[in-house]
């Protein structure tokens, strides 16, 4: 055989081999990976600003399982030494107790990527979005709220007008629990926010707490349902609330005339964790890394009023896809708006909550 009948062999059997490499990857099942997450909206936002993405970018089939909270199907699943969830996405609360119980893999955060400005990612997420086991995705708050019916010119601007029953009078609706109500008293009583519970955690900053709270006593009024809270203020049982600012964002898309003071907010987030005993961790930290991209994150909060839990994400937030509306103003992370924004200790309530919920509803009882 020729030199020259050789190498046209070689050639044609390499492009053969290319062709059919070619074909197979075209042609191949697509991996699966799995991410739990929740249903309605922000599910939806995900779905549409990281799962279809990462996939069509990785040639990935995700897929989505429901996921309400709690930690007893992500025990189960680690008990049985096999996760059927690759990614979760998880309240803040939750990962913290899953982390400790050792139900999740450690996420190393140097291995995650720069913002898109440059800022290493330590230094660009915000306060508790990055821990052992987890990396913040979104921010959401508790804020307070207002009837615009009410004040005529003087509109409430910060939290110690909440209290202030001299210039602001009407009833003060508040959420039927100690947590966000006991931080929200101190740090309108002039506590510095990075003292709060060092103050909660001792007899007398809970009493200061409490009689913060019993300035307005007489004006206060409970809700269970943020929604609620929403509600009140429209109706006119409530002059004030304090509501969850995915709430406020509803009442504007329905014409309420709910105002919002975003000053001492009290934020948390929720996180992308990778349960331990996963199956295809190398993905799902690939997945991880993906959707807390500065541009990932935004994508999410061009659907939904929660936060990117990363700085330089703002830069990239729009317009709603569907309502055409700018999200800035409704977002906790917005400059204007995080100044003051104050990090719930989620950890701090683990170790410390039932003790205090306790001597909360002792004070409540107390005035029934």
């Amino acid at each position: 055989m020729s030199r020259r009948r050789t190498t046209f062999v070689a050639l044609a059997v390499g492009i053969v081999l290319v062709l059919a490499a070619l074909l197979y990857w075209l042609t191949r099942p697509l991996p699966i990976l799995t991410v739990a997450t929740w249903s309605g909206p922000y599910g939806r936002a995900q779905a549409n600003a990281l799962f279809r993405p990462f996939g069509e970018d990785r040639r990935v089939d995700v897929r989505i399982a429901l996921y309400d909270g709690g930690l007893a199907e992500l025990r189960r699943m680690v008990t049985a030494g096999h996760a059927d969830w690759d990614v979760m996405d998880m309240e803040l609360p939750d990962a913290i107790a899953a982390c400790r119980e050792g139900l999740l893999e450690p996420i190393d955060a140097a291995s995650l990527p720069p913002g898109a400005d440059g800022t290493p990612a330590k230094r660009d997420f915000v306060a508790n979005a990055l821990g052992r086991c987890w990396v913040g995705s979104v921010v959401y708050s508790q804020v307070i709220a207002y009837s615009q019916k009410r004040f005529g010119d003087a509109r409430p601007q910060t939290i110690s007008d909440f209290f202030d029953l001299a210039r602001f009078p009407g009833p003060r609706a508040l959420r039927r629990g100690a947590k966000f109500n006991l931080e929200l008293a101190l740090l309108a009583d002039g506590v510095k926010p990075a003292d709060v519970y060092d103050e909660l955690s001792t007899p007398q900053g809970l009493r200061r707490a409490l009689a913060k709270l019993e300035s307005v006593r007489r004006s206060l009024i409970w809700w269970d349902n943020s929604a609620d809270a929403i509600a009140m203020l429209n109706d006119g049982r409530a002059a004030f609330a304090t509501a969850l600012n995915g709430d406020v964002y509803d009442a504007a898309q329905h014409g309420n005339a709910v105002g919002i003071i975003w000053d001492h907010q009290l934020y948390e987030l929720d996180v992308f964790a990778a349960p331990k005993r996963g199956l295809k961790q190398e993905l799902a930290l690939d997945f991880i890394r993906f959707a807390t991209r500065s541009q990932s994150l935004a994508g999410v909060s061009d659907w939904v009023p929660f936060g990117p839990a990363r700085l330089s994400a703002l830069q990239f937030v729009g317009k709603n896809p569907e309502l055409g509306m700018l999200m800035t103003p409704f977002l906790p992370t917005a400059r204007a708006h995080f100044a003051h924004a104050f990090p719930v200790n989620d950890a701090w309530w683990r170790q410390h909550g039932a003790e205090v919920e306790a001597r909360w509803q002792a004070w409540l009882d107390s005035h029934n």
